[in-house]
């Protein structure tokens, strides 16, 4: 039988980002399309579904990982932070798009 771990990731992410799209259940809150994914991002995302596409990948990662919180989430979905000529710091993802 296949599972999670047999699937290509960006294949089972995008089928699954798909299948909420269709979903009449599950629609993107309004200000889903002024926000920028984290404080290390410049700019909002370029795909306009990018929010059924998060929510695919969040539905992966708690499957994979157990049970884990927002926090750890936050870390997964986080990155480097440019600051110009100062050295780049991690900073972690947005935890309101997580929740």
């Amino acid at each position: 039988m296949t599972t999670v771990f047999d699937v290509p990731a960006d294949l089972l992410i995008e089928k699954v980002a798909e299948e909420f799209k269709e979903n009449d259940k599950i629609n993107s809150p309004a200000w889903s399309n002024f926000v920028k994914t984290g404080v290390h991002k410049e700019r909002k995302p370029e795909n306009a579904d990018w929010w059924y596409v998060r929510c695919a990948s969040i539905i992966r990662r708690v499957y994979m990982d157990g049970p884990v919180g927002v926090m750890s989430l936050r870390t997964f979905y986080g990155g480097k932070k440019d600051r110009g000529v100062t050295p780049e710091v991690f900073r972690k993802g947005s935890g309101a798009i997580i929740r």
